[in-house]
């Protein structure tokens, strides 16, 4: 069996870094979006985007409506 690498720290900080980021720019969409153009509710697409990076990306491709 192979021995696995661990992840640098940079690495991991790099990532926390980049999911930090996107989290903050959905949440700020989020909070200047008007309700109706909104697909879902807003909180539902907060806890998304802060549980994953993936929640964020499904946002910002089918989350919102054009306006």
């Amino acid at each position: 069996m192979a021995a696995r690498r661990k992840p640098s720290k940079l690495v991991l900080a790099a990532i926390a870094t980049a999911h930090l980021t996107i989290t903050a720019l959905t949440w700020r969409d989020l909070r200047n979006r008007p309700a109706q153009s909104v697909r879902g509710s807003k909180s539902i697409w907060r806890a998304a985007s802060a549980a994953n990076t993936m929640g964020s990306a499904a946002y910002w491709l089918g989350g919102r409506r054009r306006r």
